[in-house]
């Protein structure tokens, strides 16, 4: 159940239960009260024509029962007749003669001055002193004239109870109502503070987690409320982190691993530079060919350096988005076909041989300059690290569903499966230790990657069939 749900019902209930507890009891209240009026409280009149009624029925009720039992002489008691008497708290005198044959009830000093009242209006009626009340009726039943008494009295006593009572339920009803509020509110805020303060909990203990350093960290939360997305973004955030962390430990590694590698791959040009130069100070080389030779061994050794500078500059530019993107529609297989013939005889020279025989027609939209900088990149990382007197390079391209396959494999000796994934990362090269500095600061695989993916194509590195490197470079296809 989501957070909103229980709110909503936990505002209805607040409403609803307290004002149906206090109905409940206010219903109890109400019939406690009634039925102490009715039946203990000894109230049986709300006023004089009430006992007028109930005196006349019960008058009747006697009638009948003196003329069944008029034969058998002096009654002792009424059947029936207690029930009623006691209902309304009544007392009942039967005269016969004027001598009196039955009494129920109990008697005050008031009655005998009624009585003499009624004498007076003529033996039979109703009166009242305010606080007393005497119903009289005369009847003849064979021969024998009876005169039928009820006295019935408005208790204070009784008032005085209806008082306490109406009180005392009002004392009830308030303290049900504010217990009935305090009960509700106390569960329905751990219902719904419950299902808010677990999942803070949980999110708390991942901040934490987090902050300590532990970034595989994960929550682990079931329930579809609102706290679930929050929860799922944590965890993407909590992904995006760790990510973030190891590629910067990875940024701090290769910047670790290019202070290495510029260190060494300068120290040895720069040592040579200085050996052949101490060599022309000391006279070493002493005829003008060997002065000449040396000098050219000292521009090819600073062409290495400025090369390796270039390099670094370039993939700086690429890395901050300040190099030059223009691109362009071309076709791929025409910008391959003429780079081979134009660079083919001099690779050849060198002891590389190119072969671009199989070309499919392919338009890409891609930086050309930059297209044949990563092609010369492949072409001269192949050269450096071909074992053979003349190495092989072969190229092809091919179409594949919504993209173009160009696929650039020598015959080198290839590279481990460990180190395949690598390749394009600053500053790597399978040659951890370095030895042959000669073969590359490692910086242009990671150049040919960064120009690849920013034509939105992708680049990556694989064993060749029969031994050897190959590199697959996949572009998106372009309308011409």
């Amino acid at each position: 159940m989501t957070i909103k749900k229980r709110l909503i019902i936990s505002n209805i209930l607040m409403i609803l239960v307290p004002v149906v507890i206090t109905a409940l009891i206010a219903l109890a209240c109400v019939g406690v009260i009634w039925y102490s009026v009715t039946r203990n409280a000894g109230i049986g009149f709300e006023d004089s024509e009430d006992f007028y009624k109930a005196s006349r029925s019960i008058t009747m009720l006697v009638e009948n029962t003196l003329k069944d039992i008029s034969h058998s002489g002096r009654p002792k008691e009424l059947p029936g007749l207690s029930r009623a008497l006691d209902k309304y708290s009544m007392a009942l005198s039967v005269d016969a003669s004027g001598e009196n044959i039955y009494h129920y009830g109990t008697g005050t000093a008031a009655d005998g001055n009624l009585l003499t009242a009624v004498d007076t209006l003529g033996g039979e009626g109703f009166v009242s002193n305010g606080n007393r009340e005497l119903y009289v009726r005369q009847t003849e039943i064979d021969g024998i004239v009876y005169r039928i008494a009820l006295f019935a009295s408005p208790s204070e006593l009784s008032y005085s109870s209806l008082k306490i009572a109406i009180a005392l339920s009002a004392i009830v009803l308030t303290a049900a109502i504010v217990f009935s509020i305090l009960l509700t509110n106390r569960f329905l805020t751990k219902f719904v503070f419950q299902k808010i303060k677990r999942p803070l909990d949980i999110l708390s203990n991942g901040v934490k987690q987090i902050s300590e350093g532990n970034l595989g960290h994960r929550i682990d939360y079931g329930s579809q409320d609102e706290f679930a997305p929050v929860c799922m973004d944590f965890n993407e955030m909590a992904a995006r982190l760790k990510a973030s962390v190891e590629l910067s430990q990875q940024h701090e590694q290769s910047r670790k691993e290019l202070l290495v590698g510029i260190s060494h791959d300068l120290r040895s040009p720069l040592t040579s530079i200085r050996a052949y130069v101490e060599g022309l100070l000391d006279g070493v080389a002493k005829t003008h060919d060997a002065q000449k030779g040396y000098l050219e061994t000292i521009k090819s050794k600073a062409e290495d350096i400025d090369r390796m500078l270039a390099k670094i500059f370039l993939f700086s530019k690429m890395e901050l988005g300040e190099f030059p993107d223009n691109p362009e529609l071309l076709r791929l297989d025409d910008e391959v076909r003429q780079l081979v013939r134009a660079l083919g005889a001099e690779y050849e020279e060198k002891g590389l041989l190119l072969s671009a025989d199989a070309l499919a027609p392919a338009t890409v939209m891609a930086d050309p300059d930059q297209l044949q900088r990563v092609l010369i990149n492949i072409m001269e990382n192949s050269l450096k690290y071909k074992t053979k007197a003349t190495g092989k390079l072969i190229i092809s391209l091919q179409e594949e569903t919504g993209r173009f396959r160009l696929s650039l494999r020598d015959d080198g000796p290839g590279v481990s499966q460990d180190a395949l994934p690598h390749l394009f990362e600053v500053f790597y090269r399978a040659d951890p230790s370095r030895q042959y500095p000669h073969r590359g600061s490692g910086l242009g695989l990671a150049i040919a990657a960064n120009a690849i993916h920013r034509m939105n194509g992708t680049i990556e590195a694989k064993a060749g069939e029969d031994g050897g490197l190959e590199i697959v470079i996949c572009l998106p296809k372009a309308e011409e």
